[in-house]
C-alpha cells in the first residue's frame, strides 16, 4: 500500500471533506478500483446500459469479525450483491461502495479490505464506479461498515421470481450449506471451537449464466443468506402457494458443521450461507441443470434436495431419515447476530 498510509489510522479528518478525505479516496479507492467511471472523482458515475430490464438491488454488510475463513467483508459486500441480482437471472455490471470508518481503524487494515473487494469484482466481471465514506468517533461504529448497490441487467425472455415455483419442481441446491454460518461462530472467540470450516462466500453469477445458457426452465431461484435454505424454502412456497419437501439424506452438509451444528443445537438448515443458491427447476429440465452446475467450481457439489409437491400451500416439509415428516418453519429471532 501507499507508504505514507503505513502504521497510520483514521482520524475524522478523513471524514472531513478535506485533503485528508481526498488524498484518502484517491490514494485507496479510485487506485485500487481503478475505472474510467471512478476515476473522474465526480458526484455520480454515468454509464450506458445494454438493452433489457434493469435490475437493482442494495445490501449493508457488519459482519463480525471482519477478516475470517474464506473471506472478509469486502469479499463478502462484493459477494452479497453480484449474487443478489444474479438471482433475478441479471448480468451484474456495476456497484457503488459507500463505507462507515471507525475513528482509529488502522489504514493498513482498510487498504486490505478494499483489495478484497476489487479483486472480488474482477472475479465477478463488475466495476465499482461510485461511493461513500463517512468517519464516525470511536466507540460510534464497529471498525467498518459497508453499504453497496449494485445494477445489473435481465436479458429478454428471463422469467425468474420467488413466486414461480410449480408442482413436480425439482429443488437443486449448488452445493453444502451452513458453512458460513459455521464459519462466523467458529471465528468467536467467545465459542471456543475449532472446526475445518471455511465460509463458502462466493460469487454466482457465472454459475447461473452456465444454468440459464442450458435450460429456460428455471422457475425460481435465490441465495440462502440469512436464516438459510429453511427461510428462502418458505418464502418459496408462500409466494408460489406450493407445497415443498426435502429429503433428509438428501441434504449436503459437511461433517464439520454438522458438528458445530449439534455442539450449538443448531440446524444447518437455518445457517446462513454466502455462496450456495436455490434453484426451482422444472422436472424435465433439472438433470440438464444440475450436470451443468456440476462442471463448473461453483456447482461441482450440487444435487437435488427435494421438491414440489402437491399439499398443503406455503408449507415446506422434511422427509426425515428416520421415516417421518417435521414441518420446516421460517427462522424465528436470529441464530447468531451480524452474521453479513
Amino acid at each position: 500500500m501507499n507508504k505514507k498510509y503505513q502504521n497510520k489510522k483514521i482520524t475524522m479528518a478523513h471524514g472531513s471533506g478535506g485533503k485528508a478525505s481526498s488524498d484518502l479516496i484517491k490514494d485507496i479507492f479510485v487506485d485500487t478500483f481503478n475505472n474510467d467511471y471512478l476515476s473522474t472523482m465526480e458526484d455520480q458515475a454515468r454509464f450506458d446500459m445494454p438493452e433489457g430490464r434493469l435490475a437493482l438491488t442494495t445490501d449493508s454488510y457488519v459482519v463480525s469479525p471482519i477478516f475470517f475463513k474464506g473471506g472478509d467483508i469486502g469479499k463478502l459486500a462484493v459477494t452479497g450483491t453480484v449474487n443478489d441480482l444474479a438471482m433475478s437471472g441479471a448480468k451484474p455490471l456495476y456497484l457503488t461502495c459507500g463505507l462507515i470508518l471507525e475513528e482509529g481503524l488502522p489504514i493498513e487494515t482498510l487498504d486490505k479490505i478494499i483489495k478484497s473487494m476489487q479483486k472480488t469484482a474482477q472475479e465477478a466481471g463488475v466495476k465499482i464506479v461510485c461511493g461513500d465514506t463517512k468517519v464516525v468517533e470511536k466507540g460510534s461504529a464497529d471498525k467498518i461498515f459497508i453499504n453497496t448497490a449494485g445494477v445489473g441487467v435481465i436479458p429478454d425472455g428471463v422469467e425468474i421470481h420467488s413466486s414461480g415455483a410449480r408442482i413436480g419442481d425439482k429443488i437443486i441446491v449448488n452445493g453444502f450449506i451452513g458453512d458460513h454460518g459455521a464459519t462466523i461462530m467458529q471465528s468467536r472467540a467467545e465459542l471456543a471451537i475449532s472446526a475445518d470450516i471455511d465460509s463458502d462466500c462466493q460469487v454466482l453469477n457465472h454459475l447461473v449464466e452456465k444454468m440459464l445458457n442450458v435450460s429456460n426452465g428455471i422457475n425460481a431461484m435465490r441465495d440462502a443468506t440469512r436464516g438459510g435454505v429453511a427461510t428462502i424454502l418458505n418464502e418459496i412456497a408462500n409466494d408460489s402457494k406450493v407445497c415443498i419437501t426435502l429429503k433428509e439424506d438428501n441434504l449436503p452438509v459437511r461433517v464439520p458443521t454438522r458438528g458445530v451444528c449439534e455442539i450449538l443445537g443448531l440446524d444447518p438448515l437455518y445457517l446462513a450461507n454466502e455462496g450456495t443458491l436455490i434453484c426451482v427447476v422444472s422436472a424435465e429440465e433439472a438433470d440438464l441443470v444440475l450436470r451443468a452446475m456440476q462442471q463448473t467450481e461453483e456447482g461441482k457439489d450440487a444435487c437435488i434436495i427435494g421438491e414440489v409437491v402437491d399439499g398443503p400451500k406455503g408449507v415446506v416439509a422434511l422427509e426425515t431419515l428416520f421415516g417421518g415428516t417435521k414441518i420446516i418453519d421460517k427462522l424465528v429471532g436470529d441464530q447468531l447476530p451480524r452474521i453479513c
